[in-house]
């Protein structure tokens, strides 16, 4: 029995040990190529190896890793958005094939964009060698939607291939190895409802295009018989909006006015010298100069002597700005920084990338109890221009407490940065600036202050 015994242990390790020295090989997607090799900057700790893809643009980096509960060699590559796109099959894609209305019924079918043809080849040329795979496209409703798109050419060459799902905010050590830790599934019904809205974009704007686009060149055959007059549900509002806006320009018309203005300098000085006080008129403009010029001579008839009416003070306050969304993002960026939300949208997603501040789109202005904000503080302490108002915060009893508003998309958390930035030049520096401050400004307290009105 001795020997069996023995015998039997022998022959188990020697099977065990090929399944242990094998290799379990992990399929990584990201959106972009920027956010593909950040993480694998992240999770290699700088030791990862590139190769090429079929796309020149979309390379491969290769590193091991602990995930999944065991040592996994890791490819990580990327897409460059959607896959894939939504188009009517057969004769339907030729305009005088039907009548726009039975565009609503017709079959569609979702094929691979034509610039997307080499980056399919690579998803299905890597996980025929792969045991799993993780998404890792941003966490919105796109996102889901591309991770799907994904899922479906992969498992068209592996059906059985286990996929999970990475979950982040923000491409930072923290948050990328808490998502390697965390891994979820895909949201089916997130993707679904993106499919539904491309569907129908597509059923819509083909209709309407073609209708009025035919329609119009038969009534104005000279003036459109080689234009294409298209209809999109989001474009064709906003068309709307930007008329009205530059009729509205249009048909301005300017018109003079006349004011009166009073300033007073103080005799005394203060540290920064004499104290200028201007004061504004109640009844503000006259569009009537001869009325104006009579109210002004009559204020200058000597004695030129100002009568003090009344003199009231009271404790004043300013609210700290709310939590930053998306939307909140562009307007203070064109009005403050003067760059359009194009730019800004722009700018935003790039340093996201890397890992400079949270994902840039989303609806959420309020932070979770949770929420780690001394950390993200903490991280701008040191900044010359804010650094002092960073640590002011932190000194304060309570700590961090961020002015919230009452919006979220349960995916993301406020726009914020993620750590400290001081290599950013440009427009780059200048939106990391006013995320930076906002975010400052959001979790300090309310300005007070004190105001006296003078009546004269």
């Amino acid at each position: 029995m001795f020997y069996k015994a023995a015998f039997i242990v022998l022959t188990h390790h020697r099977i065990l040990m090929p399944r242990h020295a094998s290799t379990f090989k992990v399929l990584s997607v990201a959106e972009k190529n920027d956010a593909a090799k950040r993480i694998s900057d992240i999770l290699s700790g700088h030791q990862y190896q590139v190769r090429n893809g079929f796309s020149k643009y979309n390379k491969i980096y290769e590193f091991s890793y602990h995930m999944l509960g065991q040592n996994c060699a890791m490819s990580v590559t990327s897409l460059s958005g959607h896959l894939l796109n939504y188009n009517f099959a057969g004769i339907y894609k030729k305009w005088h094939s039907c009548h726009p209305l039975s565009l609503f019924d017709v079959e569609v079918e979702k094929i691979v964009t034509e610039n997307m043809v080499d980056i399919k080849r690579t998803l299905e040329r890597e996980v025929r060698n792969s045991q799993a795979l993780v998404i890792w496209t941003d966490c919105d409703r796109e996102g889901e939607n591309i991770g799907f798109e994904i899922i479906n050419i992969c498992r068209n060459i592996k059906p059985n291939i286990p996929v999970y799902r990475a979950r982040f905010s923000e491409i930072t050590d923290r948050s990328i190895k808490s998502a390697c830790r965390n891994l979820q599934q895909p949201d089916q019904n997130t993707s679904d409802a993106v499919d539904v809205r491309q569907e129908l974009d597509l059923r819509i704007g083909a209709a309407f295009t073609r209708f009025q686009t035919l329609r119009l060149q038969k009534v104005f055959p000279h003036v459109l018989s080689d234009k294409l007059i298209s209809y999109g549900s989001c474009q064709f509002p906003t068309l709307g909006f930007v008329v009205e806006r530059y009729k509205a320009r249009e048909q301005f018309q300017p018109e003079d006015f006349w004011k009166i203005e009073v300033t007073h300098t103080t005799t005394q000085h203060n540290d920064d010298g004499p104290v200028t006080s201007t004061f504004s008129w109640k009844r503000n403009r006259l569009f009537n100069e001869l009325a104006c010029r009579v109210l002004y001579a009559n204020c200058m008839e000597p004695p030129v002597v100002a009568t003090v009416t009344n003199v009231s003070s009271r404790p004043r306050s300013k609210w700290r700005p709310v939590a930053m969304e998306t939307v909140e993002l562009e307007k203070l960026a064109s009005r403050k920084l003067r760059i359009n939300a194009k730019e800004t949208m722009k700018i935003a997603e790039t340093l996201y990338t890397q890992g400079y501040i949270s994902y840039p789109r989303t609806e959420t202005n309020i932070f979770p109890k949770d929420f780690d904000l001394e950390r993200l503080v903490g991280e701008q302490t040191n900044h010359p221009a804010w650094g002092n108002f960073a640590r002011d915060l932190l000194a304060l009893e309570g700590g961090p407490q961020p002015r919230n508003g009452h919006k979220s998309d349960q995916a993301h958390p406020p726009i914020h940065p993620t750590k400290a930035a001081s290599n950013l030049s440009g427009n780059n520096a200048r939106i990391y600036e006013l995320i930076a401050r906002h975010f400052l400004a959001c979790c300090h307290r309310d300005a007070k202050g004190h105001e006296t009105t003078v009546d004269i």
